[in-house]
């Protein structure tokens, strides 16, 4: 069956208006498309038709305002509305983890129905958000059996984004990979066909609109649905080990008088296995990283594999902030009525979530200890208030650390780098600064009189 028409600008509809969906959205308009992205949280909609973002990444807000001034970006109150006005639709829904480990199909099954019964001509569906494997057969299985018209067609492919926070957008519009999850022929020329400004570097990009491509055009990686879903839970829980074992060399190093970043650069540079995700500290957070690890844990133990490195890798991840938290009580020696200045709430730099945030924890700690925290965060001061009015903020990093007995660095904004570190030694009461994410330099800290611990690294 035919799922397109020619030409080269596409009607894409995006289901979902989360950090997937609208990085999604704003990308495919760039890229020359006419979108349509469907929320159906009516505060949500409003918020977004009134032209502002409920998330902050770099170049997107920009991208979205310019691509819906000219048109080729609108969004919907209902799915069924942005289905019709489409020829493939992308799904990007949530599948939140159970307590059991287990993963919550409510938003794909309901936004399943919905694009059954809207569609009125054939429909290709696209798994954009990460799915457990096996999601496309039964998404399959739902459309058919949803749909009014038992001829309707529909095709599922997945298309898995791998965009880290703080940089999705440029990750989305120069990335190194693009993996097509189909298993019928027309999927893949779909597909590939939404993707071909970007492979041929024929669109206006925001991240670089002076016109910067990338070195080389990424590559494009066809597989089957199931293995595309499996290739998307894989990555992110070998990023989750990768991070895991650099932490387990901090504490190594720690142990035995080494330096964690000058063994890991050294590590790095082997291309085998490169440098990223081996840097040491609080632990990973966020939304994704914690729950593809564990999903994938519970899949291989669901088919009878060891998942005992996975398993691993979690505990691990989840010692680091009582480990951080300790090395602050030894500074301390007492927490109760201690001043704290706590620098970074978001689970990860240039990004307002505070999902997962090892920074939370640390505060929700230092709180129910007696310690009078005083936080704040570039960008994630708004979200951590809404979900914990408590919390006692500052309106900038000085007067957080004025008069403070301690300051931890629990998010990795680069701003903190190139503050007056002579004014924040001669404010607080006590210099001592304990970092958990490296960001400073040992020496420099010395010189001007802090006590300054890090991670993994001699004081």
């Amino acid at each position: 069956m035919s799922l397109i028409s020619g030409g080269t600008r596409l009607r894409i509809s995006v289901i979902g208006c989360g950090h997937v969906g609208l990085v999604t959205a704003g990308c495919m308009s760039a890229l020359g498309h006419q979108v349509v992205c469907a929320e159906r949280d009516p505060q949500l909609y409003r918020q977004l038709h009134g032209g502002s973002l409920p998330i902050y990444e770099p170049y997107l807000a920009e991208q979205i305002r310019t691509a819906c001034a000219a048109g080729t970006l609108t969004f919907a109150p209902e799915v069924g509305e942005a289905v019709v006005h489409s020829d493939v639709v992308f799904l990007c829904v949530g599948v939140p983890r159970l307590e059991n480990g287990g993963s919550d199909f409510a938003s794909v099954d309901a936004a399943a129905k919905e694009i059954a019964l809207a569609a009125d001509a054939p429909k290709l569906v696209v798994e954009r958000s990460t799915m457990p494997v096996r999601t496309g057969e039964q998404l399959q299985h739902l459309l058919h059996i949803y749909a009014p018209n038992r001829t309707a067609r529909f095709q599922v492919a997945a298309n898995p984004q791998f965009l880290r926070e703080g940089s999705a957008v440029e990750g989305f519009l120069h990335p190194d990979q693009i993996l097509l999850g189909v298993d019928e022929a027309d999927s893949e020329q779909a597909l590939r066909q939404i993707y071909a400004p970007l492979l041929h570097h024929r669109f206006s990009c925001p991240v670089h609109p002076q016109g910067c491509p990338p070195a080389k055009s990424p590559e494009v990686l066809v597989t089957g649905v199931k293995s595309a879903e499996l290739i998307k839970h894989v990555s992110n829980a070998f990023l989750g080990v990768k991070i895991s074992y650099g932490n387990v060399l901090a504490d190594l190093c720690e142990r035995l008088g080494g330096d964690v970043q000058e063994v890991t650069h050294a590590v790095g540079l082997d291309r085998r296995i490169g440098p990223a995700f081996l840097q040491a500290g609080v632990g990973f957070g966020g939304d994704r990283l914690p729950k593809d690890l564990r999903a994938l844990a519970l899949l291989l133990e669901d088919q009878g594999v060891d998942a005992g490195i996975l398993r691993s890798a979690e505990g691990v991840n989840d010692h680091r902030v009582a480990a951080f938290l300790e090395k602050t009580r030894r500074a301390l020696w007492v927490l109760k009525d201690k001043r704290i200045a706590l620098w970074g709430l978001a689970h990860k730099a240039d990004t307002d979530d505070i999902r997962g945030s090892p920074a939370i924890a640390c505060w929700r700690h230092l709180i129910h200890n007696g310690a009078r925290v005083r936080a704040y965060d570039p960008q994630a001061l708004q979200n951590a208030r809404a979900a914990w009015p408590d919390l006692v903020c500052a309106r900038d990093p000085y007067e957080a650390a004025e008069g403070a007995d301690a300051l931890l660095i629990c998010t990795e904004w680069n701003e903190f780098r190139l503050l007056d570190w002579q004014r924040i030694h001669d404010s607080m009461a006590r210099p001592l600064v304990l970092d958990g994410r490296n960001l400073l330099s040992p020496a420099s800290m010395k010189a001007l009189g802090f006590e300054y611990h890090s991670v993994g690294r001699p004081p």
